[in-house]
């Protein structure tokens, strides 16, 4: 039983890992994208352009959803630290 109850808690780990990590990393690929793009229309070809404006939305994004992102984390390891006293007895 505790085996299962190990598996199936790192299962959910890895997937709420995935899901909490979505919108930061999604939105940082869409402005690389739009600033790769501008790159190659303006053929500027400075390579420390896209850092800024990538750190400025990755830390908007995570103030943006930092609520959702520490609601879901709190739900799962209050989850995980009431289940385990049942599954260790």
């Amino acid at each position: 039983m505790l085996q299962q109850y190990a598996i199936q808690v790192t299962n959910q780990g890895f997937l709420l890992v995935m899901i909490v990590s979505g919108p930061p990393i999604l939105i940082s690929m869409a402005i690389g994208l739009v600033i790769a793009i501008f790159q190659a229309v303006t053929q500027i070809q400075e390579q420390t352009l896209t850092f800024v404006p990538k750190i400025v939305v990755v830390f908007g994004s995570l103030i943006y959803f930092g609520g959702w992102i520490g609601n879901i984390l709190i739900r799962y390891t209050e989850r995980i630290l009431t289940e385990f006293p049942n599954i260790v007895n």
